[in-house]
């Protein structure tokens, strides 16, 4: 219904069929979810666990099939701001000690798995 009031605001949209809001609210979800796909990849190969607005300018000057919002995330500050560095230093670090507790607590999974192995074999 939003999208048909959308459409509709406009002066030179005439009738819409009932099938051009949904095909558009598809297309829309579609586009939304490339976008945030390819954001969270940049995302995790900066290290960071958190989507943030300076990841989602890097993806739009990344992919040239976003060069249309070029002009809409111009306003946000690049990676060389020094608060931008200090999160991403920060998200190292905590992802690295994430990555060290996971590996931990693998090594302590397969060690009671070795014991319960043992016991079922006496």
């Amino acid at each position: 219904a939003r999208i048909k009031k959308i459409m509709q605001a406009d002066e030179d949209v005439g009738k819409i069929a009932m099938a051009v809001p949904v095909l558009v609210s598809k297309a829309l979800e579609l586009f939304l979810q490339d976008l945030c796909d390819r954001t969270y990849d940049i995302t995790l190969q900066r290290g960071a666990k958190t989507m943030s607005s300076l990841h989602l300018k890097h993806c739009i000057h990344s992919f040239s099939m976003f060069d249309f919002l070029k002009d809409v995330v111009s306003k946000v500050p690049d990676y060389g701001n020094s608060e931008a560095n200090a999160d991403d230093r920060t998200a190292m670090k905590r992802r690295k000690s994430a990555v060290e507790e996971y590996h931990d607590s693998d090594e302590e999974l397969k060690k009671s798995r070795m014991v319960v192995r043992g016991w079922f074999e006496l």
